[in-house]
């Protein structure tokens, strides 16, 4: 059995404001922390009216401090946002005050569109192009301290000092983190529940590709997935009707918080709009826990992910939890099994 994690994006709705979204996550974090499950991430996105989750090392404290066993990272930091040694110090203050429990995933995109990304970085030295790798390499270098010995940063050092960065993982959607992360030695986690991009090709070349020598001594991959789990089928497609309808108004421009399924089922679709809807749905995993394991285990062998990560894109925080309880039970987690037991 392999594990399961979180991802989260502090869901704000058309009835939860972006401060009880945040609330909302570090009760979630504190349920399935409860239920066995090995990771919760957070993400970053900015300018977004259904996401809260902006500064992702702030709610990673937050939440490491009011648990007791899961893993707490980023799903990740966006690090053209950044400069590489301040995402260096926070968290290396993290695994300062939570040693053995913080992740550091990063991200090439901005996780927000032009004009917020020119807004986020317009003070700060800009080059043109891509430059993940140039700041990557930078942020590995404030740990490894292997800069050369004319280099203004000889001298600098992220501080807590003594604390050390985090384990690395990169994200992402296409094949070009997959080979980024196997040179390096990182983990990998592929976003399965937003890309177009064939995620078994992505996981199998990262697999096959893997240096070691990196950050680790042998490769490990995460599938991150879409998943709305109910006691019935029929519940768990009603449910997953909010995400259908968000992600329609994201492809056409509209940014709005998260619809409830009565808005999402009384929304009038053209035929186009259906068809489209359809097609998105078959990538996500909605149903009841058996329908959604017996699709999270295929997908799992095909991929020879080391660990499944799930985001579920519920309306309600209550359904959202209860979610994760079931799968948790039907997965097998042993936490969530003995916790099911106390309870009968």
């Amino acid at each position: 059995m392999i594990p399961l994690s979180v991802l989260d994006l502090s869901f704000v709705t058309s009835a939860t404001p972006p401060s009880r979204a945040l609330a909302n996550s570090i009760d979630l974090a504190r349920h399935v922390d409860e239920l066995g499950y090995e990771r919760y991430w957070l993400a970053e996105h900015h300018s977004l009216p259904s996401v809260a989750s902006s500064a992702p090392e702030i709610l990673i404290g937050q939440i490491a401090a009011v648990t007791k066993n899961i893993r707490v990272g980023a799903g990740g930091v966006m690090l053209t946002n950044h400069a590489p040694l301040m995402v260096a110090e926070r968290f290396k203050m993290l695994a300062a005050l939570f040693p053995g429990r913080i992740d550091l995933g990063l991200g090439r995109a901005p996780g927000t569109d032009q004009v917020t990304a020119y807004a986020l970085r317009r003070r700060l030295e800009t080059r043109q192009g891509d430059d993940f790798l140039e700041r990557l390499q930078e942020l590995i270098s404030w740990e490894s301290r292997d800069f050369p010995e004319n280099h203004p940063f000889r001298n600098v050092f992220a501080m807590p000092s003594d604390a050390p960065l985090p384990p690395i993982w990169l994200l992402g959607s296409s094949n070009y983190s997959s080979e980024l992360a196997a040179m390096v030695g990182a983990g990998y986690a592929f976003a399965h529940h937003f890309s177009d991009f064939d995620g078994i090709a992505a996981m199998l070349s990262y697999r096959s590709k893997f240096k070691e020598g990196g950050w680790r001594d042998a490769p490990y991959g995460i599938l991150t997935v879409a998943a709305v789990v109910a006691e019935t089928d029929e519940e768990a497609d009603r449910l997953a009707s909010s995400w259908d309808l968000n992600w329609l108004r994201r492809r056409r421009g509209e940014l709005l918080p998260y619809p409830s399924p009565s808005e999402a089922l009384a929304f009038s679709y053209s035929a186009d709009e259906r068809a489209r809807v359809k097609e998105h749905r078959s990538r996500l995993f909605v149903g009841s826990p058996e329908t959604v394991a017996r699709g999270l285990r295929a997908i799992a062998a095909a991929t020879k992910a080391d660990e499944m990560m799930i985001t579920s894109p519920l309306f309600d925080h209550q359904a959202r939890r209860r979610s994760y309880d079931l799968l948790a039970t039907e997965w097998g987690l042993a936490k969530a099994s003995q916790k099911q037991a106390t309870h009968a």
